[in-house]
């Protein structure tokens, strides 16, 4: 069965919410598929972080329903948050404790059986082995947000919010991160992304929907929004190397394709 087919996990109908005399949501509707990763993209001040907060019941609509996991989150904040991982736009490890000290404590935090092996598992897991018993503020930018990742999943939630994961990045700590994304749906955790770049949602995710102006102005996978515009005349063009894929070519990383694939 296709996940399109599913009863969706987030669903959002008529959601608004204003600052004063600034509306920053103006009526969002959306649905996000079980297991898959929907993009939310928009600019700067769009009202992504926004929606998100609300989601996760860190704050309330002035207007409209939301449900993840189906539940409603005015009413049921308590079996939401229960449902749901956050994981903003840097990174909250501390950099004092070792990689691994950081799971332990958030797995005793969350009451959470065998912490000790918990944290080996996700160290496992998310390619940090080597480095757990490194401190924390001895990582590169990808792997503390690898591990901050891995903490947000501490509990097994179905739910996962990544408000602009990437955010500061350099290009082969994005990459790092984008594979760590798509293994989070693979395992059929239902992920919502929000960015800012284009690219980041034309690699990572199954439906994008593009926030402007507080609406949803477009909402579809990536080939319906390609299909918005006229079709390409098919002229024979000497393609350059991006200067990305330069830089990765030299440090020795591939290239990852729309498809999610690496050439």
């Amino acid at each position: 069965m296709s996940i399109e087919t599913l009863a969706p996990v987030i669903r959002v109908r008529g959601v608004e919410k204003t600052y004063g005399d600034l509306a920053v949501l103006r009526g969002v509707d959306l649905d996000v598929a079980p297991g898959s990763i929907f993009a939310l993209l928009g600019s700067n001040g769009a009202g992504k972080t926004t929606l998100v907060k609300i989601l996760a019941t860190l704050l309330r609509a002035d207007a409209g329903s939301a449900e993840v996991n189906g539940h409603d989150v005015g009413t049921d904040a308590g079996d939401v948050r229960e449902s749901i991982s956050l994981t903003g736009q840097f990174a909250a490890v501390d950099e004092v404790l070792t990689g691994r000290e950081n799971l332990v404590l958030v797995a005793r935090l969350r009451h959470v059986p065998e912490p000790g092996a918990v944290a080996d598992r996700l160290l496992g897991r998310f390619d940090l082995v080597d480095a757990g018993g490194r401190k924390a503020g001895t990582y590169s930018g990808g792997m503390r947000r690898r591990l901050d990742i891995a903490m947000s999943l501490i509990g097994d939630p179905p739910v996962v919010f990544l408000d602009e994961p990437t955010t500061g990045l350099d290009p082969q700590a994005r990459i790092e991160v984008w594979r760590t994304v798509r293994q989070l749906a693979e395992s059929g955790t239902t992920v919502l992304l929000t960015t800012q770049y284009l690219d980041e949602a034309e690699h990572l995710a199954d439906r994008i929907a593009i926030l402007h102006g507080g609406r949803i102005v477009q909402n579809g996978t990536l080939d319906e929004l390609k299909k918005l515009l006229p079709p390409a005349q098919v002229e024979y063009v000497e393609k350059q190397p991006t200067l990305e894929e330069v830089f990765l070519a030299l440090v020795g990383e591939q290239v990852p394709t729309a498809a999610g694939k690496e050439s």
